[in-house]
């Protein structure tokens, strides 16, 4: 069994984790120990006391530590990206990509640690020099989902070490296996005890936890909405700094003067890979009406060469969905959508494979009404839906009409319209020409209206949540 990690050591859990693969249910991948209250107050407590001396450590320690593991991410690249495809089901290219991705996290951060800018300013009163400096958070709890289990815990692992704090990651429980790898690397980066703590474990025990206890300074959560909202009412209660990414129902919107094929390689993209569990996959597909039915036409050709199946097999554009769970949200979803009248004109079915599997071909619907519930509620698997738009101005309306806002595209050859767009999708993040989903590891990542709460994740912007600023007047 894998073991947790705290302290600087392995640790038993009070339960287990037993992993099986979502592409073949007689894969049984690991077990996994699971923390109860007795190893979340150990962890807790190791990350508290090591906060006080980890704070005043050297940026060149932290540097060389997030060098290293970054490097040996690398280096086991295909192999981490086969334990990762076959756990959560990505295909076996996309896989070996988010690892990728992963590496290039903390070799970004490994740098960034060396680039902690301050301020030194004249005072407005005369013989007195202000600077002004950043200092780390403290103990930061990370709550971690399942749809990206090594890239997410990087992106905000590496930062917070790179700052100055302590960690204690709990990683989703479908997909305990990325995590525990990723914890063995760092477990061997020459960190100090307590700097990093691994808690896998189920959120009422180990997420509660960190969100309730005030030796944990600090929240970065990605997850759903419901739950996010309840880790920022117990954040808020005793005022700790918290960081929410809660999802999307993201537009992507096809003006008739768009390259058709762009338009349509960029709603497969973004709609569908990935089994369409992204964050910031374009689930609703905004076409302007002069081009509707030749863009359906387009859509559905495509889908029809989409080869959906096991993870680690050749040739595979989808995998399965994640569990069953997700399995009968994604087929609720899609009778909804045929209940409420939209058409079904591809896919939406079960598909039988050689293996034991979640496996569902993508649906696509059309002649959707903005206000079917389908429409508006993120349904978090392959499912797309099709919105007739009159002209520009009544696709950005329709863009903009959703309690989400973390990423908006269009597709078009119009530079008036793309830079409008720009300006005024209501989003954290617009495209335009490529799919909404994928983004670059060195810029800032996160939304507006629901779909986000604090600071930007990723690249520099990352400093915002990881420290505090503090001002100092000398006089000289």
């Amino acid at each position: 069994m894998k073991q947790l990690f705290i302290n600087g050591a392995w640790h038993d859990g009070a339960n287990a984790i037993t992993s099986y693969s979502p592409s073949d249910r007689s894969d049984m991948i690991d077990e996994y120990a699971s923390a109860g209250t007795e190893q979340v107050e150990l962890a807790i407590a190791a990350a508290h006391r090591a906060a006080e001396s980890w704070r005043y450590s050297g940026t060149q320690q932290r540097a060389d530590a997030l060098d290293k593991i970054g490097t040996e991410i690398n280096e086991r690249k295909v192999e981490l990206g086969t334990l990762l495809a076959r756990e959560e089901g990505k295909t076996l290219p996309e896989a070996i990509g988010e690892v990728g991705r992963a590496a290039a996290i903390f070799k970004f951060f490994s740098q960034e640690a060396l680039r902690i800018r301050g301020d030194k300013l004249a005072s407005v009163r005369p013989g007195l020099e202000v600077d002004v400096t950043r200092e780390p958070v403290g103990v930061v709890g990370i709550i971690a989902p399942w749809n990206f289990p090594i890239a997410i815990p990087a992106w905000k692992v590496a930062p917070a070490i790179a700052y100055g704090n302590t960690v204690i990651l709990k990683p989703a429980e479908l997909v305990p296996g990325s995590a525990w790898a990723l914890a063995e690397i760092i477990s061997r980066s020459g960190l100090p005890e307590g700097v990093f703590n691994l808690l896998s474990g189920p959120g009422r025990i180990v997420g509660e936890a960190l969100a309730n206890d005030r030796r944990v300074d600090a929240i970065s959560f990605t997850g759903s909405v419901g739950t996010g909202q309840r880790v920022l009412t117990a954040c808020a209660a005793r005022r700790a700094k918290v960081q929410l990414e809660m999802g999307g129902k993201n537009p992507l919107v096809v003006l008739a003067d768009a390259d058709l094929d762009v338009a349509v390689n960029a709603a497969i993209q973004g709609s569908f890979y990935s089994t369409g569990q992204r964050c910031t996959a374009s689930s609703r597909l905004i076409v302007d009406e002069k081009i509707y039915p030749a863009f359906i036409a387009a859509m559905k050709d495509k889908l029809a060469q989409i080869k959906v199946g096991h993870a680690l097999e050749a040739g595979i554009d989808i995998g399965p969905v994640v569990d069953q769970s997700q399995l009968d949200q994604d087929l609720r979803y899609i009778a909804i959508a045929k209940d409420e009248g939209a058409k079904l004109i591809f896919g939406g079915d079960r598909l039988a494979r050689p293996t034991e599997g979640y496996f569902l071909n993508p649906a696509l619907f059309v002649d959707c009404d903005p206000a079917m519930q389908h429409v508006r509620e993120e349904i978090f698997g392959p499912v797309a839906s099709v919105i007739p738009a009159k002209n520009y101005e009544h696709a950005l309306q329709l863009a903009n009409d959703t309690e989400f806002g973390l990423t908006a595209g269009i597709c078009t050859t119009s530079l008036k319209h793309a830079t409008h767009f720009k300006r005024h999708a209501r989003a954290g993040m617009v495209m335009v020409n490529v799919p909404t989903a994928g983004v670059d590891y060195h810029v800032p990542f996160g939304g507006t209206k629901g779909s986000s709460y604090g600071a930007r994740e990723q690249g520099s912007a990352a400093v915002e949540f990881y420290t505090t600023v503090k001002t100092s007047y000398t006089f000289a």
